[in-house]
């Protein structure tokens, strides 16, 4: 003889949070999944950028000659 019964939407609402639950697993898996790619990607770009030789910035430009001339009104 039961002592309690698990009516129908108790079940579906059983269902829905473990559904629930197994895709926040599987987000939270991916996720990390992604996040360790990119750190990878990441650390891979730094490596990579320090072996490049570095360039000199082009020379200054020479001033202009030309004065501007300010007026008020």
């Amino acid at each position: 003889m039961p002592i309690a019964r698990i009516t129908g939407p108790g079940l579906a609402g059983i269902a829905i949070s473990v559904s629930l639950l197994w895709g926040c697993f599987v987000g939270e898996r991916r996720m990390a999944e992604r996040a360790s790619s990119e750190r990878a990607r990441v650390m891979r770009d730094v490596e990579r950028m320090r072996r490049q030789r570095s360039e000199p910035v082009s020379a200054p430009s020479i001033p202009s000659l030309r004065h501007v001339q300010v007026t008020a009104g």
